[in-house]
């Protein structure tokens, strides 16, 4: 008996000092200066990968839509418009089989961001946002391709999250 009230006392204890603590997650407040609708445009893509601008796009739209205080409109109705621009994506080989062939590579995507209101003034802006995936090299050409595709799709959910954080952060 003596020790189940030991035990219950211990977890209220505990129960108590993490609620207590102060720790939120990241990204759980609101849009900058009162904004309550957001209007995504297409990513410009500066880069040579052909498409990446649309997953990025969808992904970043598909983030904003899942959070009930903002609302997704076009740009007529919305109270700012966010534009993107991929700066870059770069390759590295991060492991080998031989000297001279790869045998994993990380690729990592750069955006810059601005968000503006309807007259045009920017209220928020980053620049150099960056994600990274890693991902295999085959032998075979289009099998790395459709790989590395696949990690430009995973880290683009990741940067999609990481910016709608940002964006919302309230520190």
């Amino acid at each position: 008996m003596f020790v189940k009230k030991k035990y219950a006392w211990v977890s209220i204890l505990l129960g108590w000092l993490f609620s207590a603590c102060g720790y939120q997650f990241s990204g759980g407040g609101s849009l900058p200066f009162g904004v309550t609708s957001v209007s995504i445009e297409m990513f410009q893509n500066r880069t040579a990968e052909t498409g990446v601008e649309m997953i990025i796009t969808n992904d970043l739209i598909y983030e904003f839509s899942r959070h009930e205080q903002v609302v997704i409109a076009g740009s007529d109705e919305a109270d700012t418009i966010l534009t993107g621009v991929i700066r870059s994506i770069s390759e590295r080989t991060i492991s080998h089989k031989g000297e001279y062939t790869s045998n994993e590579r990380r690729v990592k995507v750069n955006v810059d961001l601005e968000l503006t209101n309807r007259s045009g003034e920017v209220i928020w802006s980053r620049k150099s946002i960056s994600e990274d995936e890693v991902y295999k090299v085959s032998s075979q050409k289009q099998s790395t391709e459709r790989r590395k595709r696949e990690a430009i799709k995973t880290l683009s959910k990741r940067l999609a999250e990481t910016i709608f954080n940002e964006l919302t952060a309230n520190f």
